[in-house]
Order: structure tokens, then C-alpha cells, then sequence
């Protein structure tokens, strides 16, 4: 099982603090550096969309938080190229600074994803995260 994030995956967010992509920009969550961050901006639902090079099957999210800034509820949803999202699965974090890890179950084949960061501990709604990762296998 491998990552399926790789320099072809085009992503996508809600928001960023203060337009900073430079220091909070979505980069930050496929960068390997502990120091830099994706910081949404204030707002209901957050959330981070992923397209891949070619057909994959989601076997797992991994997703590390900054404690105070994470979701309640996480909420995976995916779909074929041009085809609408449906819900694959949906798994509740801790609110703390660990990277978490959540199986997804009987992954259907998806060329994109859309991780929908719901019930935000942060009064205003924010998310901040440090390090985010989807694993699987290419689809043939």
C-alpha cells in the first residue's frame, strides 16, 4: 500500500488564512515538513480535494492535525473523472497533534477525492494541518 499523492495529483481547498498561500498554503500538507501547515480560513465546512494522474482504490486517509484545530467528523467522498462525488466513508478524529490514520472500507475505484473536515473544534471553524496522506493502489 503506497501513497497515491505524487507531483501529477492536482489538489484543491476551501480556503486559506488570510490568502497566504506562501505560509499556509495547501503545499504545506504534502511537503514532509513537520514545521508548515495548510490553515483554513474561518468557516463551516473546510476541505481538501485531491485528482490523480489515473484510477485508484482508497484504502486509507492519514491526516495530522493541529490539536484544537481539527474535525470532529471527517467525511470521504469520491468520484470518477467527470462523474459527481459519493460518500465512500466518513471517520471521527482525536483533537490532538498525532498523526492519525483511518482504513477506509471496500474502496469503489475513484480518479478524485474530497475530504470534507466537519464539526471543527475551533470556534470559527478552522483546520489547521500539518501532514495529510491518501494510500492505495493505482486501479488498472
Amino acid at each position: 500500500m503506497a501513497s497515491l499523492i505524487c507531483c501529477e495529483t492536482q489538489s484543491r481547498v476551501s480556503s486559506v488564512l488570510n490568502r497566504d498561500g506562501k505560509n499556509y498554503g495547501k503545499k504545506n500538507m504534502f511537503d514532509c515538513d513537520e514545521e508548515t501547515c495548510w490553515n483554513s480560513d474561518q468557516g463551516e465546512c473546510q476541505w481538501v480535494s485531491l485528482e490523480f494522474p489515473g484510477p485508484v482504490r482508497v484504502s486509507e486517509v492519514k491526516v495530522q492535525f493541529q490539536g484544537g484545530f481539527s474535525a470532529k467528523t471527517c467525511r470521504l467522498e469520491g468520484g470518477l473523472k467527470n462523474g459527481d462525488f459519493t460518500e465512500l466513508d466518513q471517520f471521527y478524529p482525536e483533537d490532538n497533534n498525532a498523526l492519525q490514520s483511518f482504513p477506509i472500507q471496500e474502496a469503489a475505484t475513484v480518479n478524485k477525492v474530497k475530504i470534507f473536515f466537519e464539526n471543527s473544534v475551533d470556534f470559527f471553524g478552522r483546520i489547521i494541518v500539518y501532514s495529510l496522506d491518501v494510500l492505495g493502489e493505482k486501479a488498472s
